[in-house]
């Protein structure tokens, strides 16, 4: 009963290293407070002060967009992969 969590190259610093986490399921939010639970800091990297997704920051379940489904209330059920992507600018 877990699912997994692709952590960014620029957020591993947080996981000692690790590019992938097993998470219990829950919604979006109850995930980022977990892994901030367990790695701190995580959460402030990709939430703003409000609580909010910050603007450069992509969160997929399975596939989907979550700004486009409940944000963060989004829930990720067992078995299901959660994506963090920043944002890439460049020109």
């Amino acid at each position: 009963m877990s699912l997994k969590v692709i952590i960014p190259t620029p957020l591993r610093r947080f996981t000692a290293g690790a590019e992938l986490v097993e998470m219990e399921p829950g919604t979006v939010r109850e995930i980022l407070d977990r892994l901030d639970t367990r790695h701190p800091g995580f959460r402030a990297s990709v939430c703003d002060e409000s609580g909010s997704l910050k603007r450069f920051i992509n969160i997929y379940v399975d596939g989907e967009d979550i700004r486009f489904l409940d944000n963060l209330a989004t829930p990720a059920k067992d078995g299901s992969e959660i994506a963090i992507v920043p944002a890439i600018s460049g020109g």
